[in-house]
């Protein structure tokens, strides 16, 4: 091993804390939970170390050899430190909350076990340093946290677990493929060495196929459309904490492979950028979309992150088209990955504490839960304004320098009298996304914590404790967050999109950006008028209707024939591509049988043509210098196997030859020779 030995520690440091976690497990299980609190508040207190090394701009490498036969890389810088810590307090603060959360469930040791070394293998992909790494720790990242998904083992998990592995391993194949092509091209995968290596390329355009398989991996993480048919599925049947880490730490995992590709292989590419920009406009209006419509409350988050990366993917986009002037684009990226990270990781918690009390989450079953709970309600409230882009909370920041960076780019169309109308329509895409995601966050806030219910019994109501003293401190510590990052965007924010702008190799903002100017504040009040029209007029009066009862409840109206999986995947694969390539290697299958039972009447009939050319110069002889020869045979069975030899007597050497059973495997063997020799033509061709 070479280079700093810190980042190897963290990097192992959880993995080893997992198998002693499950050893102690086994015989005491209160033990086993504070031993991995202290596994990952030692590893958070690490972390903290190298954030420290980052904001003074110190940068670490290592290199682990002989792992995988290349070795595995690792870098730190201010991007990859920022990312890491977040990466640390989530698992902390979910890892605390579990003890009370998982109480009631079965296979905790196993779920420690799994939840530990994915927290490993998703900190070895913010470190990683060549794609050859982050692959490795992506994909055993995508294993374990299988496990996560499917933890209560109950019907619904195991499907949702079924849609998440298939998704993984597809994205997993898809992206090795392009890291061949990638490979074959550059000669490399170290990021810095891609970067090199590809500048000095003439031909640019042939890196745009590897870039989109990989993009296809990275996408499927994350959950980018139309790779997100996971996501809606395994929040809602995951744990509490396992969601959050799902939501708000492992898609940033896949957002992180496409910075990579976005910073070193397809660096301000215009095409690449222009299909980043339309994957995320469809990603952040489809997922808000599908947010309105679900009655679930973990579900109506899930597809709340997929809305949030379509977001994300807006700034990975504009840096690419804004070029050298990406300043804005650059720092909306990284803050808005870590605010949604933050914002994310205190409502499913919250979410968690509802599911703890009623163990239900649709949205007729928990209305009312909130009403009375105090805490409860400023916890889920920061999450909610922080979400939706409220002006002095940390999502405002971050929407803000995202829609501004639309609205740079169009004006320098507008200058270069370039077309502008679809970013111009993108830009209200935009806005309208935010509001339906002021619309559903609403329509969560309304339902538990303003809304009657008379089926939540007394029990429930604010004087019972529904969540013991370590979870709420736990909850609200993370809730806080989120205004103080918001309420001070000088402090915090401007030094984190600082530090990140070497990872994307992004430009510096040109001047200092006004957050609360009334031309930045405008863009966040049209989301907010928006939403608002949203929740009353459509929420209210089409998603709220009357019961048998003459109550009224929440409806889903949107089909499930519109559901992407059902509709084209399923059938993609279970009946078109068994059909199409069980029609190909049909013709295949026949088109070889052909062609060996041809070679072996070829080479059958060249040796009978050479025995009855032997046998009609013996007979020839015979006639002139010799006596007729014959065949001495004792009798039909003088063979040590005991087979009967069909062959009279005196029989011509031609007919001797040509019925033996040796004859028979020489043809044999000629003919798979013949077609070996074939293959091998075809594949040196």
């Amino acid at each position: 091993m070479t280079g700093n030995i810190i980042l190897f520690i963290v990097s192992i440091l959880p993995i080893c804390g997992a198998f002693i976690g499950y050893l102690i497990g086994r015989k005491n299980k209160n033990i086993r939970d504070y031993f991995d609190w202290g596994v990952c508040i030692i590893e958070f207190i690490l972390l903290l170390f190298l954030l420290i090394q980052g904001l003074n701009g110190i940068t670490m490498e290592c290199f682990m050899p002989f792992i995988c036969n290349r070795g595995l890389t690792f870098k730190l810088d201010g991007f990859r430190a920022i990312y890491i810590v977040i990466c640390g307090l989530m698992w902390m603060m979910t890892t605390i909350f579990s003890k009370e959360y998982m109480e009631h469930y079965h296979n905790r040791n196993r779920y420690y076990l799994f939840t530990l070394i994915t927290f490993a293998a998703t900190e070895g992909v913010f470190l990683s340093n060549d794609l050859f790494t982050t692959f490795i720790f992506f994909e055993i990242m995508s294993f374990t946290s299988y496990i996560m998904v499917v933890h209560t083992e109950e019907e619904k998990a195991m499907k949702a677990g079924d849609v998440y592995i298939a998704v993984a391993i597809i994205g997993g194949m898809v992206m090795l493929m392009g890291l061949f092509l990638l490979y074959n091209i550059t000669g490399t995968l170290d990021f810095e060495l891609l970067y090199k290596a590809i500048s000095k390329l003439n031909n640019k355009s042939i890196l745009l196929l590897p870039s989109i398989l990989i993009l296809f991996g990275f996408g499927a993480k994350a959950g980018m459309f139309p790779l997100h048919i996971w996501l809606p599925k395994a929040h809602p049947v995951a744990p509490a904490p396992a969601s959050a880490l799902l939501s708000g730490i492992l898609t940033k995992a896949g957002v992180f492979g496409m910075l990579v590709v976005n910073a070193n292989i397809m660096y301000h590419n215009e095409t690449w950028s222009k299909i980043i920009f339309s994957l995320a406009i469809i990603t952040m209006f489809l997922g808000a979309l599908l947010a309105v419509f679900s009655i679930d409350l973990k579900r109506t988050l899930a597809c709340s992150s997929m809305s949030q990366i379509g977001f994300i993917m807006i700034g990975i986009a504009m840096q690419g088209l804004l070029g050298h002037h990406n300043g804005l684009a650059v720092w909306g990226t990284v803050l808005h990955m870590l605010n949604h990270s933050l914002i994310k990781l205190a409502l499913f918690m919250a979410a968690g504490v509802v599911y703890i009390n009623l163990h239900e989450l649709d949205l007729n079953k928990i209305r009312g839960f909130g009403r009375g709970k105090k805490l409860l309600n400023f916890i889920f409230l920061m999450g909610v304004l922080g979400i939706i882009g409220m002006p002095l909370w940390n999502g405002y920041i971050s929407k803000t320098l995202l829609h501004e960076s639309i609205v740079e780019y169009i004006e320098i169309l507008e200058e270069e009298g370039l077309p502008f109308l679809m970013y111009k329509i993108s830009e209200w895409i935009f806005l309208i996304s935010g509001g339906l995601t002021v619309a559903y966050m609403t329509k969560l806030y309304v339902c538990i914590f303003i809304e009657k219910n008379n089926d939540i019994n007394a029990f429930h109501h604010a004087k019972t404790p529904y969540m013991n003293k370590i979870s709420a401190f736990v909850i609200t510590v993370s809730a806080s967050i989120l205004p103080i990052l918001g309420f001070f965007p000088h402090i915090f924010m401007d030094k984190i999109g600082t530090m990140a702008e070497s990872f994307m190799r992004g430009s510096h903002p040109a001047h200092e950006i006004a957050y609360f100017s009334f031309t930045n504040i405008k863009g966040a009040l049209i989301s907010l008028l928006i939403g608002a029209l949203v929740y009353l007029l459509f929420i209210r009066n089409v998603l709220i209707r009357k019961n048998e009862k003459g109550e009224k409840v929440y409806v889903n109206i949107w089909p499930k024939s519109l559901d992407i999986e059902t509709l084209i995947y399923r059938p993609v694969i279970q009946v078109f591509l068994p059909n199409i390539f069980g029609f190909i290697f049909k013709i295949l299958a026949e088109s070889i049988d052909f062609l060996t039972w041809k070679v072996i009447y070829f080479f059958g009939f060249i040796l009978k043509i050479i025995a009855e050319s032997v046998d009609f110069i013996i007979w020839l002889l015979s006639k002139t210098l010799m006596k007729t020869i014959k065949i001495p045979i004792k009798n039909d069975t003088d063979f040590k196997n005991g087979d009967t030899l069909p062959i009279k007597k005196d029989a011509p050497v031609s007919s001797v030859i040509t019925s033996s059973f040796s004859f028979s495997l020489l043809l044999f063997g000629i003919g798979l020779l013949a077609i070996m020799i074939y293959l091998i033509f075809l594949m040196a061709k």
